[in-house]
Parts: structure tokens; sequence; C-alpha cells
């Protein structure tokens, strides 16, 4: 039985009927056993009243296996119904986003029309951080997820049919239902996308890597196809342009420029009618590793001082250190056999023409022109630091004397002169105003109090500026270190020798470890530590733009996104000359920033994201699990205009899906409401039922 409650439920009402015997189960079986047997008897000897005396037997066994009717009163549950819709990057292509929202609008209204149908929506997104593209089921699941299987009777996908998880059997799916697909797009799609085949994760600065691509264009006739005009860019500057064809792989030589994260593009020309431009272009990430770090320390006369550089660069396990000290300067000699002195002779020739280049840096430390190297060595030094190398030069008295390196052909690449004073006093060593804003000498420990929280020195070489940059001074301000750039190389000035302060630990000493260590990569060019520079970084969500400045002030700057969309960001101090500003990042892929000037790359999600691998609309993946359940797949648009089919609800039958319509298979799913149980042989029913089979056994016994 059934009736039509007033919110279009159905509540229906089923019987039953249970035994709860009074006495054990086994001696009713015998006495029915035994009561049959004599009633068989009296009926085969046709005895007067033989089936009325069986008819009452019967009655009183039933009534010791006190039967009573259930009667369950249960409510019917809605269907639930689960529309679908795609709302990743693929589906913003051409007119997919209005297709598909016209279509889920229409078939909204429709189900709401329905009686007893629970609507359940569903969004499916990827942004930046899926490196998975479109899980449209896995959004399903965790959709339905309180919703008992049986109680699903459709599930609706809105798609471009680029969907990523689909399950490989319908006994996977989770549910016993029909799948039905309604495709975004249209038949005939072309697009033309780069795929990156081999690329290395990892390779020595400066060598050359193998990088191997291939240009797909999907849609296209083969026997069409004609050559594509490829541009690779590391960093976002062109390195080579070629002539490839599609379908074909093509490798290329690629440069490690620098250490850390190496961005090759690769990107086609535009194909013509094509879905979008943004999978032409393809992004290789190398990570530049160096050989070890090649460092020439070259001390002068031995002082209280010397280790200190010696001791700072072994304890790098990224530097190959070649130290010399001069022990025997040329007016030392005093006759004794080369043979019996246990001391190494200077390689000037080997070091200082051979083999100056393999050198990222060299250390003067307290060295002077005593006759050892000629002039022609020192045009070399010169050379090697406008072609890209770097100097260190840690001043001592030395540096006035008649023996100073600045009486060399290095004074041209000297940022300051020697005055030929010197201070002997006291004095703390300060950051200068530029030094604040300098990674080299910011935020060092200890120089955020008035006075700095390290010890004295007691000796500087007074120097007058000619280039560079001071970012620590002395008494009166002088320079203390001047940082400069040379050419292509780089060239720093350190005009005290008393840092060894720090390191013996006088007065508490001061960071020595740290300043010095900055101090020689800063020379050797590691990238973190450029006082100019703009950095776009990739941190979960979003996307940090940094720029490095010993400016005042900094412009805004423009930030591209992968789909090409250009927007101003306005940058704040974060810390002195450190710019920031945090954008959210919803877009996977190529992220741009510039200022006109500096140009930084970022790659967010997976280098080449899943979700733009294939973006041509597709019955082709989802057809065979839509078959297996028994829906459809169709396109949106017919015609020319979006014409989404009709939804009927059906309560049996296979086909469930037409020309123009999908079907909703109803479930019969019910909660129970209440039960009433009423016993068969209790009260006056039972009693009257019982007496009067005894009544009418004796009546026809008395006839």
């Amino acid at each position: 039985m059934s009736r039509r409650s007033s919110n279009g439920w159905v509540s229906d009402m089923h019987l039953s009927v249970e035994f709860a015997p009074l006495i054990p189960t086994w001696l009713i079986i015998a006495a029915a056993l035994l009561v049959g047997a004599l009633s068989l008897y009296g009926l085969l000897r046709r005895l007067p009243g033989g089936w009325m005396r069986a008819a009452a037997t019967i009655l009183f066994l039933l009534a010791l296996l006190d039967p009573a009717v259930d009667h369950e009163n249960r409510e019917a549950l809605p269907t639930v119904v689960a529309l679908v819709t795609d709302r990743s990057q693929s589906q913003t292509l051409a007119d997919r986003t209005k297709e598909t929202e016209a279509a889920r609008q229409a078939l909204v209204a429709e189900l709401q029309r329905l009686p007893a149908i629970d609507l359940r929506e569903v969004n499916v997104t990827s942004d930046a951080a899926d490196a998975d593209g479109t899980r449209a089921f896995a959004a399903l699941t965790q959709g339905l997820a309180d919703v008992p299987p049986e109680r699903i009777g459709a599930a609706i996908l809105l798609t471009d049919g680029q969907v990523h998880d689909v399950p490989k059997a319908r006994a996977t799916l989770g549910f016993d239902a029909p799948l039905h697909v309604l495709l975004s797009g249209h038949d005939g799609e072309v697009d033309r996308r780069v795929a990156i085949d081999n690329a290395p994760r990892f390779g020595l600065v400066g060598s050359d890597q193998t990088l191997s691509f291939r240009v797909i264009d999907a849609g296209v006739d083969p026997a069409k196809a004609r050559p594509v005009k490829v541009t690779i860019r590391r960093d976002g500057i062109e390195t080579t342009r070629i002539n490839v064809r599609a379908g074909e792989r093509t490798a290329v030589k690629v440069k490690v420029a620098h250490g850390g994260d190496n961005i090759f593009e690769v990107e086609a020309e535009p194909l013509a009618d094509e879905l979008t431009p943004i999978n032409n272009r393809a992004i290789a990430i190398i990570d530049g590793i160096r050989e070890h770090l090649r460092v020439l320390l070259v001390s002068g006369e031995p002082h209280a001082g010397e280790r200190t550089w010696r001791n700072l660069l072994k304890s790098d396990a990224s530097v190959d250190l070649v130290h010399f000290t001069i022990l025997r300067p040329p007016e030392k000699q005093d006759g004794t056999p080369i043979n019996e002195l246990s001391l190494i002779a200077f390689p000037t020739r080997e070091l200082f023409q051979e083999k100056i280049k393999d050198f990222d840096l060299i250390i003067f430390d307290r060295y002077q022109r005593r006759g050892i190297l000629p002039a022609l060595y020192y045009d070399n030094v010169a050379r090697y630091v406008r072609d890209g190398g770097a100097v260190l030069v840690a001043a001592g008295p030395d540096f006035n004397g008649a023996g100073s390196l600045f009486r060399t052909p290095l004074s041209n690449i000297m940022p300051a002169d020697p005055t030929g004073k010197v201070f002997e006093e006291p004095f703390l060593a300060m950051v200068s105003p530029l030094g604040k804003r300098h990674p080299v000498t910011r935020d060092l420990p200890g120089a955020n109090f008035d006075p700095p929280h390290w010890s004295r020195w007691f000796r500087m070489i007074e120097v007058t500026e000619s280039a560079g940059t001071p970012v620590m001074q002395g008494p009166g301000g002088k320079p203390l270190l001047i940082l400069s750039r040379e050419g292509k190389g780089r060239v720093g000035l350190l005009t005290s020798d008393h840092v060894w302060l720090w390191a013996r630990g006088y007065e508490g000493g001061g960071p020595h470890g740290v300043l010095l260590r900055r101090l020689a990569h800063w020379l050797m060019k590691e990238p973190d530590l450029e006082e100019e520079a703009l950095r776009l970084t990739s941190r979960g969500r979003d996307i940090v733009v940094e720029r490095q400045t010993l400016a005042d002030q900094v412009k805004p700057v423009q930030l591209v996104k992968p789909t090409g969309e250009t927007s101003e960001v306005m940058l704040s101090e974060a810390e002195p000359g450190l710019w920031r500003a945090e954008v959210p990042a919803r877009e996977m892929g190529l992220w741009r920033v510039t200022d006109g000037t500096l140009t930084a790359l970022a790659s967010v999600g997976p280098a080449n994201p899943r979700e733009f691998t294939d973006v041509i609309s597709t019955d082709r993946i989802l057809a065979p699990l839509v078959k297996e359940t028994g829906g459809s797949i169709r396109r949106i648009v017919r015609e020319g205009s979006v014409s989404p089919p009709r939804v009927l609800a059906l309560s049996a039958g296979s086909v469930l899906a037409g020309s123009d319509w999908i079907g909703i298979r109803q479930t019969q799913a019910s909660i129970l409401k209440g039960v009433d149980r009423i016993g068969v042989f209790l009260g006056l029913a039972g009693l009257i039922l019982l007496v009067g089979s005894v009544v009418a056994t004796w009546w026809r016994e008395g006839r």
C-alpha cells in the first residue's frame, strides 16, 4: 500500500507476520505430528467430526506459536541527482564557460520541476595548486559522500571531456546509476601544443645540456603540416630560433648559465584558428649546480689574522681553496741551496697566466709587491676581472707603502685610492646607510643596535673613494668595505686587517663568518646577494614578487599571467633595500614580472600543466564509462545554439536516454517511520476464535 504525501514524497505501508512461540518449538512440532497422525487416522476411518477436531487442534497449535502481524510505516526518500559542472581552466577557452553555464541553468530548472528529486550541485576547479588536471570524479565522490549509493538516480557531467581521473570500470564509480555527459566545445577544433620529451633536472653551470621536444598539431591533417618556427629562451632571453616539423622530435643544446633555476621556454608560433596559444609554450627547469668554487688566496708576510680567511674558506664545502703565503720574498735570499729549502716555490706563471681563468675569486691578504710578480701578471689579473673574474684586497699598512698593490696595474680596477694615512685608534665598524640596504651587510648580527654589538678594531687605512659602494665605514664615516663592479667582474676592498679580532672573540667578537662568507659569495656572483635584483617565486597559492635595490623607492612592476593578462603590482618595503608583494596565483604555468629593466620568471604548479596538455573537446575519454552505465554523451551546442536535453524520471526500464532526453532512475529507498504489532490470538478476537472452535466441535459431535 502507498500514498503520496504533501511534499511529493511517497509513504509505503508494509505487512509481515512474526511468530513468538509460548513453549519450546520442538514440543509444538511433536504435538503437530501427533495431531496430524490422529487426524489422518480419523479422516481415513471417516469418523464423525474429524475435520472439525483437526481444525480446532490446528488453531490451538497456532495459538501456541503466538503469531503477530507487523505493520511498518515507511516514507520514501527522494532520488539524488548530482549535477557536476567543470570549471577548470580548459573550460575558459573559446565560449565554453558561457555554453556550460547556460546548460547548467536549464538543467537545474528541469530537475527542480520533477517531484521527489534531491539536486546536488558539484563544481570542479583546477588552479595553480593542482598538478593532476581536472579531477571531476574525485569532486563527484566528495559531493556524494553523505549519500547511500542506492539513493543516487543519475550523475550529469558538464565538461569539455578533458577529465583526468575517469574510473576504469563502472564498479569503481561508487553507485549504480546512469552517467550523462554534456560536452562543451565544437567538433573540428584545432590546437597546437609543445611537449617536452626529455630535459635534465640538473646541470653544471657553464655546461651544455640536451633538451628534446615535439610540436603537436591536434586536429590538423598531417599531410597539410608545414614547418613551424620555434623560439627557445633562457630566463626570458632568446637564445635559439629554429624551424621544425610538427610531430617530429627535435633535440637542441642549451647552456646552463648560472646556479639555481635556469628556466627554458620552448615556444612555437601560433596555429591559425587554434583554441589557445597558452600551450604553444612548454617549460623545462634545469637546476644549475656549481662544480666547487675555486678560490686563490695569496697571503703576504705572516700576521696575526693570516689564518682567518683560510679557516673560513676551508670550512665551506663548496669551495676549493688554493693558498700561498709568501714566506721568503726575493730580498731575503741568503744563498741557501734550493734543494735544501722546505718551501714550495710560488708558481707564478701557472697561476697568473696559464690557469688564472680557472679561479672564481682571487684574494690578496696583506699582499705587497716585492718583485715576486712581474707587471704583466697584474695586467692579467685586471683583465681577468674585466672578463668576469673577482678580486678581493684585504689591506693592511702595506697598502700605503711603495709595494702597495695600488702601485701596480691593479690600480685601474681599485675602487679607492690610499691617502697614505693610517688610523691607529679604537673604533667600531659601522654599516653605512647604503650597507643597510645591501644584501652583503643587511641584518648583520648585532648591527641593529646603537652602538653595534661587536668588538672594536684598532687600525684602518684611509682611502679616497673613487668608485663602488661603501657598505661599511670607520671613524669619520671613512670607507671600511667597498664593493665595486669592473666590466663583467667585481672587486672588493677591505681597508682594515683587524677582522681577525672578531674571529678570535676579542671583546665578544663579531659576525666575521657571516660578513666574510657573504662578501666572498657576492664577489663570486651568488644570485641571492645581488644588490639590484627582481625575483619571482611561488609560495603555496601565492606569487611573491621581490625587488632588491639600493634606491630609496621602487616603481610598480608589471605582472604577466600565463594567459597573457597583465596587471600592475605595487611593492611595499619589507625591510631596508627589500620590497615585496604577494599576489594570489590561480593560474598554472609561467608567470613573468618586469620593471622595464629587470625581468624575472617563475613556474607555478607543474612545469607543463596537465590541464593544458590537450584542450580539444572530446568524447573519447568518457564514452566507455558512459556506455557501461547506460547513460548518454552529447554536445551542449546543437545547430549553433545551446540545446540541453529534457530530463525524465523513470521508475523502471533499461533505456535511460533518447535523442533529445536523458533519464533519471527513480530509487526505492525509504526510511522507517514506525512499526505496529497486532497479536492474532490476543484479546477478545483470539478468545472468540478458540472458544468458537471448541463449541463447534462439541456441537458437531453432539448431533
